[in-house]
């Protein structure tokens, strides 16, 4: 397994990854807003749309193109010598804002040939990017364990409404720890975190023993608006909370000064999430 033996690469770029273990909680959306924000600020940035099955990040943007992972991978087996990262990129570009796109395979079959060692090398290789954004799939494979291990970012994100899903949500930060991740690097983010339900945020991060790196707001409509136009929210929605809630996100990764966000949620039940978990 990728995590068994870690190797040093040498890289200038930032690799953030967006990682969940539930899907359908905004964790490809959250990829796009990153990716658009940092690149708003001047960066050189590229998405990579690792959700090798389901991946959806051209088709919220309304793109298309024959270019995916799995071409890549291709070619990289076939004639290394003659690979170069760049024929398997395309670009976003809205309004000067620019971005390049790793798109994810456009056949299932193809995710089910993925060699490991070969997607980390064209990762690897998109290092003349300043961040490469990762949006990963919901579990803990082969693969995203390989693409947390060269992250210097994981963005833990995750909808915690009711029981089940901090349960969930706690499970697979523990996996992470186990994993031995530096807890400095998982970066804890709470989606919809403004939304009706039981459960207080402070709660969590009792119970997790760690603080929300941000909270993002729950905004159905403007994530609406954002996937129908297909652009990034700043364009779809520049003036909801939650662009603006993303601009902050944005922000701490670039050195700009941080919003504190104040508590979302009310009521306290944190004796019943103890008696959950058997504590």
């Amino acid at each position: 397994m990728a995590i068994a033996t870690r190797t040093t690469i040498e890289r200038s770029s930032v690799i953030i990854s967006v990682f969940s273990t539930t899907p359908g909680i905004g964790k490809t959306i959250t990829a796009i807003n990153l990716a658009a924000g940092l690149a708003h600020e001047g960066y050189k940035v590229c998405l990579a749309d690792l959700d090798l099955q389901f991946g959806d990040v051209l088709n919220y943007l309304k793109l298309s193109s024959t270019r995916t992972v799995a071409g890549a991978q291709r070619a990289l087996l076939d004639h290394p010598e003659k690979f170069h990262v760049h024929d398997f990129l395309i670009d976003y570009s809205h309004e000067g804002l620019n971005f390049s796109i790793l798109p994810a395979p456009l056949y299932v079959y193809d995710a089910y040939q993925t060699d490991v060692e070969l997607v980390t090398d064209i990762i690897t290789k998109l290092n003349f990017y300043d961040f490469v954004i990762l949006d990963l799939n919901s579990m803990f494979s082969a693969l995203n364990l390989a693409m947390l291990d060269i992250s210097a970012v994981i963005n833990y994100i995750g909808v915690i409404d009711f029981l089940p899903a901090l349960k969930n949500y706690k499970i697979g930060y523990d996996t992470l720890i186990r994993f031995e991740y530096e807890e400095s690097k998982i970066r804890l983010v709470e989606n919809r975190a403004d939304s009706q339900k039981l459960i207080r945020g402070e709660d969590v991060e009792k119970l997790l023993g760690e603080p929300f790196y941000h909270r993002l707001p729950n905004d159905y409509p403007s994530v609406n608006k954002s996937i129908n136009s297909g652009q990034p929210l700043m364009f779809a929605a520049p003036d909801s909370k939650l662009t603006k809630s993303f601009d902050e996100l944005v922000g701490l990764y670039t050195n700009r000064q941080p919003t504190i966000q104040p508590e979302l949620s009310r009521g306290s039940f944190f004796s019943k999430v103890k008696n959950f978990f058997g504590f």
